[in-house]
Order: structure tokens, then C-alpha cells, then sequence
């Protein structure tokens, strides 16, 4: 299993940079990785992050479409908080593993 170093905590990623244990994640990690993906987190950005992590623990399909649906933000919102592969980094941002829906 890789790691990594992300603000000085060492955390566990597979070989595309996703979390393997989503109870590692922090808003703070959360921050450096949106960084890194070029993104500057707001309010909403962590609404949406939430929505996909307690979306994931309840072992939920992670879609485009659902956080479309889920009162937070439309799909062209979501497209504009994560530009390019809007699923992908989301994911990635909120410390869980990349959703099956994503090539």
C-alpha cells in the first residue's frame, strides 16, 4: 500500500492518489489535495464533499447524477466547483476511493 504525505500527515493512497482509508480524511487534508487538483474549497465545495462521504459509507453508487439530485448543487454547478472530471476529484478531494462510474 502507497502513501503519502499530505500537510505533514501520512496518509493511505493507491496508485492514483486515493484515500484507501477514508477515516483519515480531514478538512485540512482536504484542502491541500483540492490544492493540488487546483480547486479553492468554499462552503459549498465541503457541503458536496460531505454529501459524497456519507454517500459512500452508506455503500451508495457515487454518481454525477446524484449530486445533481441532491439539493446541494445542479450537475453544471458540480461541473463548475470540480472543472474537468467533476466525480473524480471530488472523490479524490473527500478522502474516498474513486467511484466505479469513473474510468
Amino acid at each position: 500500500m502507497a502513501q503519502k504525505i499530505i500537510a505533514g500527515i501520512t496518509v493511505d493512497v493507491n496508485e492514483e492518489g486515493y484515500f484507501t482509508n477514508p477515516a483519515q480524511w480531514t478538512r485540512e487534508l482536504a484542502k491541500e489535495v483540492a490544492k493540488e487538483e487546483g480547486i479553492q474549497l468554499t462552503d459549498t465545495h465541503y457541503a458536496v464533499l460531505e454529501f459524497l462521504r456519507e454517500r459512500f459509507a452508506k455503500g451508495e453508487n457515487l454518481t454525477i447524477r446524484s449530486v445533481g439530485n441532491s439539493g446541494i448543487i445542479d450537475i453544471k454547478g458540480f461541473y463548475g466547483l470540480f472543472p474537468g472530471a467533476p466525480m473524480k476529484k471530488a472523490a479524490k478531494v473527500a478522502g474516498i476511493p474513486k467511484p466505479a462510474s469513473c474510468v
